[in-house]
């Protein structure tokens, strides 16, 4: 941890005097949300984004920096700690079905020439949007508080990659070295105006899967003839299913889920080969491996059994690394929420099984950190990310995602150098 762990009340920056322009940033805000939400862009395509980004921050007196398909702004204020703060940018292949008025009608070419809709799905232009205003609070609020404060806006998060290309393209050497990360995402749960904190593992470490099973093409009616993939594809799907109940510990955590099967394309033809994309998560490192090693072991023990004319291919295309809070960070990020957010908006976020690459950033520093999540639906009308109806709350949500980063930002800056508060 920095050494301002331990650093007294008369050392804090004044947050509550940054705060004191959420008002007046409340307009452009909700104007820039629709805008993004109505404008969304796949992973490593946003170039749009990024340039509206790189602007804001050059006006409000940042350093701005281009790396690895995602932007950094640097606000340097005098001496005390480095804190960044993590914002992700893109959007999903969803077709929207929210029935806004800003709701996303952005379609794309993929690569086979298909049209494919894009959707703000899982949340990011609010991310993008609460960055910024706090980016804003902080740049206006310089006399409150004291050191350099980092906002980082990465590509690419959905698919695992986006802060790895910026690590490899040079962020480490790029920006001042971060003394601890901050980062957050709206989710279904807590509700809107709420934020939820837990210290260790949150987020679960993912892996997914491409497999290629090849079988020997023939009639439907001469079976005999042919390897049959689609009857090895079932049987790898059903022997997958014992590996969290079979392999694990009861209590221990893991996942196996096949979430596509596909193989040929007529009822009379047995095709040369079925494709399987697998997702695997696990609360560790170790238990992901033996999820892995188990997956790979069960895919080619039925194609062996089968008698298939040649090896699976077995590709991993996404990977994500476990997100485990520091516990002395998380600590005080929660203490901080609680004395400007009060108690009863302050919640136990536990683990969710879904999986970031945020963590790839402070452990390229070598950092602890800290992530949390923030509501975005009225109380018993979450939705969950992904599905095509994701339309969080315009507010509370804006403000508090808002509110939250400048709150957690400001508990690890110095206090304002002409003295204390």
């Amino acid at each position: 941890m920095p050494e301002t762990t331990a650093m007294s009340e008369a050392a804090r920056p004044d947050t509550a005097t940054v705060l004191a322009g959420l008002d007046a940033i409340t307009g452009w805000q909700e104007e820039l949300y629709r805008h993004l939400h109505a404008h969304p862009e796949l992973s490593f395509q946003e170039e749009q984004t990024c340039a509206l980004i790189s602007e804001r921050l050059e006006e409000l007196g940042y350093a701005v920096h281009q790396v690895g398909g995602g932007v950094v702004g640097v606000l340097a204020n005098g001496e005390g700690p480095t804190v960044l703060f993590r914002a992700d940018l893109d959007a999903l292949p969803v077709t929207e079905t929210t029935g806004l008025d800003y709701a996303s009608t952005v379609t794309v070419t993929d690569d086979e020439g298909k049209s494919v809709a894009v959707m703000h799905a899982c949340g990011h232009d609010a991310h993008i949007t609460c960055a910024l205003g706090a980016a804003q609070l902080l740049s206006e609020g310089r006399d409150s508080w004291s050191g350099t404060f980092v906002a980082l806006f990465q590509p690419a998060e959905e698919v695992g990659k986006g802060a790895q290309s910026m690590v490899d393209a040079g962020l480490v050497d790029t920006i001042p070295r971060p003394d601890v990360c901050l980062g957050q995402h709206v989710l279904a749960q807590p509700q809107a105006g709420h934020v939820a904190t837990s210290p260790g593992p949150v987020l679960s470490a993912g892996t997914s899967v491409r497999v290629t099973v090849h079988g020997r093409g023939s009639h439907g009616s001469m079976p005999h003839l042919g390897v049959d993939p689609v009857v090895v594809a079932a049987s790898i799907v059903l022997r997958l299913q014992t590996v969290v109940s079979r392999e694990l510990a009861p209590g221990e955590f893991g996942v196996v889920t096949v979430g596509s099967v596909q193989a040929g394309a007529k009822a009379n033809i047995i095709p040369g080969e079925a494709l399987l994309l697998i997702n695997t998560r696990a609360y560790s490192e170790e238990v992901k491996e033996r999820i892995s090693a188990a997956v790979e072991r069960i895919v080619r023990a039925e194609c062996a059994a089968a008698g298939c004319p040649a090896e699976p291919d077995i590709e991993v295309f996404e990977s994500f690394p476990l997100t485990d809070n520091d516990p002395d960070v998380t600590a005080r990020v929660t203490e901080a929420f609680i004395e400007h957010l009060g108690a009863e908006r302050v919640h136990e976020l536990g683990r969710v099984p879904a999986s970031e690459d945020f963590s790839v950033i402070p452990d390229a520093f070598g950092v602890p950190y800290a992530y949390w999540g923030f509501g975005g639906f009225p109380e018993g009308q979450g939705v969950p990310n992904h599905n095509p109806a994701f339309g969080p709350v315009i507010q509370p949500t804006l403000r508090t995602g808002t509110e939250a980063a400048v709150v957690a930002v400001t508990a690890f800056l110095a206090g304002p150098a002409g003295g204390a508060r």
